[in-house]
């Protein structure tokens, strides 16, 4: 079955062998809520299991990439909630829902492209930090946020960002919420590259282009060991590449690259 979407705040559209996933509330500025949460979580889990996909690109419509949670929708519980228990039990089950997609991009066997332009804060930041490169504008701008709110950040951002930055930089992006700039980003390791707005598209169709052309194998091999190193010792690490290499070893697509390699050609590389 083709991947779809079961609602109009994802559209699904499949180009070859790259899924185009584009967040759409832009009135909104694509601001998370329950409806964008289940349908993404659906999409990234069918997104995983079909073999014919083998790039992801993730954006925003409109003007911004994601502006975070739907505040409102927070606002209007509080003030039909009035149990505190029941109120923290109602956020807990969202949060682990938003949690699941997280999940299913960080264990997804294929790369992910997030294609950012304007606002990426809060929860935006975690869905861009979920995913494996960041093609982004000169004009967008980056904040956490949470603190502002008077909460702690969730989709593994605190994860995610100690990793990209170092822990004092993350302490800082998470204590003090201040906004950033695009370049700021790149420079702290949370973009892999900056471009005019005009280039964005045409630059992350390349990228993605690129990868779908790749030894698909080898890149879910390599995106399941990097993730891995994070919590594995030296030792373990070692034995997981061992077996990865191993692995690949056996495919089409090693043999095709061994082979142009020593005829000194350019891979064609089916995924296989």
């Amino acid at each position: 079955m083709p991947v779809t979407s079961t609602s109009s705040s994802i559209l699904v559209d499949v180009e070859g062998s790259v899924c185009k996933v584009v967040m759409n509330r832009p009135k909104s500025l694509n601001a998370l809520n329950l409806e964008l949460m289940d349908t993404m979580a659906s999409v990234m889990r069918d997104i995983s299991n079909d073999d014919s996909i083998r790039c992801v690109v993730l954006s925003g419509a409109g003007d911004h990439f994601m502006a975070g949670g739907d505040i409102k929708h927070f606002g209007t519980r509080l003030g039909e909630v009035s149990d505190r228990t029941a109120f923290r039990h109602e956020i807990e089950a969202m949060i682990n829902g938003f949690h699941e997609t997280v999940f299913y991009m960080r264990a997804m066997p294929k790369p992910i492209i997030a294609s950012v332009r304007g606002a990426v804060a809060g929860a935006g930041v975690s869905i861009m930090l979920a995913c494996d490169m960041v093609v982004a504008t000169e004009s967008s701008f980056y904040t956490l946020a949470y603190c502002n709110l008077g909460t702690s950040p969730d989709g593994g951002s605190t994860f995610s960002l100690p990793r990209a930055t170092g822990m004092k930089r993350a302490m800082e992006i998470a204590l003090l919420g201040d906004r950033f700039d695009a370049a700021t980003a790149e420079r702290w390791g949370l973009v892999n590259r900056v471009v005019s707005d005009c280039e964005l598209d045409s630059e992350a169709e390349a990228l993605a282009a690129r990868l779908a052309a790749g030894p698909t194998y080898a890149y879910a091999r390599t995106k399941a060991l990097m993730n891995e190193s994070l919590s594995n010792t030296l030792h373990q690490q070692l034995n997981a590449e061992s077996a990865a290499f191993a692995d690949c070893a056996v495919t089409d697509d090693f043999n095709e690259g061994v082979t142009a390699f020593n005829a000194k050609r350019r891979p064609k590389f089916t995924g296989k």
